[in-house]
């Protein structure tokens, strides 16, 4: 692959740097990535794996614009209230970088349209922000068997565990079933730099991925705290017995 004038000097950086260099940017160019969620984790992801080159980005998000996501989902503008989030995100990103193709996708993600939807991906970012969404998407990742990075935010926290189904822990075996939500949680929270944090990682996990760099965060949930500003790893296992992708898992249909 053959990077034009303009390429070389819009991923110099990047090309120059020790231990990257043009093959793990030939690899970004070839990569495919999609972002279920296009809100406040999937808005730094998404800038990021465009500005770094990703060459092919999925964008799923039935959902449209509101003044409340401003304070949060940096990829919208107020004069984008009401637009749906696929198309105001994916103007921001072809206006960052119009090298990077883009699938916008504005429906919600189902048991009934996961497969055909993550299938052509090489990597499923997790920037969902409901229980359901994250369980169904660890279970249609893992039935695929397609890497995922998983994340989550409440307040000032947030958290990030990359799965490799078959190899390393996914979702359920961390946490067998999700926790109960108090309808106060759901409608407060988080403050905007939280998903920010989280969201950069999330595209970090996915570009050492696909570059072939670094060390995933496999076995490990990181956990952060932003009113202490700390990061805890917390060592994970496969549980065998896991519903998902235990030894006897049945298939999700």
């Amino acid at each position: 692959m053959i990077f034009t004038p303009e390429e070389r000097q819009r991923y110099i950086r990047q090309l120059e740097w020790p231990g990257f260099g043009s093959a793990a940017q030939e690899q970004l160019r070839a990569g495919r990535v999609m972002v279920v969620g296009c809100g406040g984790l999937g808005s730094p992801a998404l800038y990021y794996l465009a500005a770094a080159g990703v060459g092919r980005l999925g964008l799923l998000d039935p959902d449209r614009v509101e003044v409340s996501n401003l304070q949060r989902q940096i990829l919208h503008a107020t004069s984008d209230i009401g637009r749906a989030k696929v198309d105001s995100a994916s103007e921001r990103l072809r206006a960052l970088n119009p090298h990077v193709r883009l699938a916008a996708h504005p429906v919600r993600l189902a048991a009934d349209n996961a497969a055909e939807l993550l299938a052509p991906y090489d990597v499923v970012l997790d920037c969902t922000d409901t229980f359901a969404s994250k369980y169904l998407l660890n279970d249609a990742c893992v039935a695929l068997k397609k890497i995922f990075v998983h994340a989550g935010i409440s307040g000032f926290c947030g958290q990030l565990l990359t799965v490799i189904p078959g190899k390393s822990p996914c979702l359920r075996c961390v946490f067998p079933a999700p926790p109960a939500a108090t309808e106060a949680a759901a409608a407060a929270g988080p403050l905007g730099p939280v998903p920010g944090v989280i969201g950069a990682l999330q595209a970090f996990e996915a570009i050492k991925y696909l570059a072939g760099v670094g060390t995933l965060l496999t076995d490990r949930l990181l956990t952060y705290d932003g009113l202490t500003g700390e990061f805890r790893p917390i060592h994970a296992h496969r549980n065998p017995a896991c519903p998902a992708c235990g030894a006897d898992a049945q298939p999700k249909e």
